[in-house]
């Protein structure tokens, strides 16, 4: 498997950084990677402190990576630190969409490694990571709602993307389950409660078959629907569940 060859690389790229722990989160945890589809995402803990110089070898071995094979470019990791990982807020060096940047694990990270991250190096997560208050989670997934993705909603050009209609629903759908049953759910999951959640069933099938298919291009003609018909669900529903739980 080709993932599992990527994995292995990056753990031996990673070892001179002396890396406390390797864990995996999102779907590669979760049960729901799709290879060359899905993002791999990982937190790898070093020592500290973090200087440039920790950063010019991060950035070689992202590069290095996707040098030798395109599925690199799915390869996101957040490097924390033992000092810093019990702030959610604090921002951390960070590669993700091919650069480096700095940003938190953020409280959804933090309770998909509790409840089912993939260890793939080094240190559980409970032995690292302070656990996550259920009114923490709650709040950031409140949020998160409220304040990028309904602002999102308004700006008509992003939602002929695929990405954004994939996520905008199916970050919906797992905000819902989250703060109604208090539990984190894979992307597959969060499909199948859309229909109960009234999202319109041409545009869940369409993701299903771009999820798990290999459907044919689409139609400009359909882009266009089926961004009306995304934005036209996604902005009534973040503002009642907002109202409902914020």
């Amino acid at each position: 498997m080709r993932t599992d060859t990527l994995l292995d690389a990056f753990r031996r790229g990673l070892a001179p950084l002396r890396p406390l722990a390797l864990w995996a989160h999102g779907s590669l945890a979760g049960g729901d990677y799709q290879e060359g589809r899905s993002d791999l995402d990982l937190i790898a803990v070093l020592p500290g402190p973090l200087g440039p110089r920790h950063a010019w070898r991060v950035a070689t071995l992202h590069h290095r990576l996707r040098a030798a094979t395109p599925l690199a470019r799915k390869l996101h990791c957040g490097y924390p630190t033992p000092d810093t990982l019990a702030d959610p807020e604090r921002a951390h060096l960070t590669w993700a969409h091919e650069g480096l940047l700095r940003r938190p694990l953020t409280p959804v990270t933090r309770r998909e490694l509790h409840a089912f991250g993939r260890v793939l190096h080094g240190e559980a997560p409970a032995a690292l990571l302070p656990p996550v208050p259920d009114r923490q989670l709650a709040g950031f997934v409140v949020r998160d709602q409220r304040d990028f993705w309904r602002p999102a909603v308004d700006k008509a050009r992003l939602w002929r993307q695929d990405v954004w209609v994939d996520l905008g629903l199916l970050t919906f759908a797992r905000a819902t389950v989250t703060l109604r049953d208090g539990r984190l759910v894979s992307k597959r999951d969060a499909l199948t409660e859309l229909p109960a959640l009234g999202a319109p069933g041409e545009v869940v099938e369409d993701i299903a078959r771009r999820r798990y298919g290999d459907p044919a291009p689409a139609r400009e003609s359909w882009i266009v629907r089926r961004a009306e018909l995304t934005r036209a669900y996604l902005g009534p529903a973040i503002d009642a569940l907002v109202a409902a739980y914020g």
